[in-house]
């Protein structure tokens, strides 16, 4: 069975930085598309950013020039850096897997962030 495991939540002050790291139990290449998510509280789920397998990455309005999503295909694993950090990122994040074919994506049980002093 395919799994995702976030890791690097946590306490980080406003105007700081923090990276999210998901590694999977499989090649990365396999997917379509990772991507990060994000729970805030007392708000619906949201894409953050996503990353194709042929490298395009795209970002939500509220996190683009702040965050950047990338990929490490030897370790599998996918970072987000998320730079410039405000009260307003707090949330649970989740990595997501999108496969070629059509089956259900891959969902990791998420991390949270929170951006506080």
């Amino acid at each position: 069975q395919v799994q995702l495991v976030e890791s690097g939540g946590g306490l980080v002050q406003p105007g700081g930085a923090h990276r999210l790291s998901c590694t999977t139990s499989t090649s990365i290449t396999t997917f379509h598309a990772m991507a990060w998510y994000r729970l805030p509280p007392g708000k619906l789920r949201e894409l953050v950013a996503v990353i194709l397998s042929g490298g395009t990455a795209n970002y939500a309005d509220s996190v683009k020039g702040r965050f950047t999503i990338s990929r490490d295909n030897a370790k599998n694993t996918v970072y987000l850096q998320m730079n410039d950090l405000k009260p307003e990122d707090t949330a649970v994040y989740f990595c997501n897997a999108e496969w070629r074919e059509a089956r259900t994506p891959v969902w990791g049980r998420g991390t949270q962030v929170t951006v506080s002093s």
